[in-house]
């Protein structure tokens, strides 16, 4: 599978917001709103495509990409590029991950050379972190939020 990144378009920034994923990853879903909308097409998410177009997954860089109770517990105090990911709910867990992942970071070291990379991750997510550390990230600190506790990962 050839994957390309593109920009985030009003189209397929909608049909990742209708995309559910079963338990105990319906946790990510997210529901179609104005302001959900709104924050896809900020210019801080990304489209990634299959060769034939169709939408596989997204991504996001900067203030999008940390979770609020991270910010308030210092865990981003560090300098890096924050990345969140999410890839189509038929797809997870079939070995799509590592193509998916290496085509994301590709594409945000390119813009941001020499920067280490973070990212943050329900803990319960053990399938996301273990594909993660395969990619170089390692454990950088933990925090909690209501629903659950993550982790920070880094790779410098």
């Amino acid at each position: 599978m050839n994957l390309s990144v593109q920009a985030m378009t009003k189209e397929y920034a909608e049909e990742s917001l209708r995309w559910t994923y079963e338990p105990p990853y319906d946790f990510y879903n997210v529901e179609l709103s104005e302001e959900a909308l709104a924050e896809r097409l900020d210019g801080s998410y990304r489209s990634v495509l299959d060769e034939e177009g169709a939408l596989i997954g997204f991504f996001c860089t900067g203030e999008s990409a940390k979770v609020p109770a991270g910010e308030k517990d210092g865990v981003y105090a560090e300098v890096a590029v924050d990345m969140g990911l999410g890839m189509h709910p038929s797809l997870t867990g079939q070995g799509h991950g590592h193509l998916f992942g290496k085509t994301v970071l590709a594409e945000i070291l390119k813009e941001n050379e020499g920067m280490p990379v973070r990212l943050s991750v329900a803990t319960f997510n053990k399938r996301a972190i273990r594909l993660y550390e395969n990619m170089g990230f390692v454990e950088q600190a933990s925090f909690q939020t209501e629903a659950c506790p993550f982790i920070t990962m880094i790779k410098e």
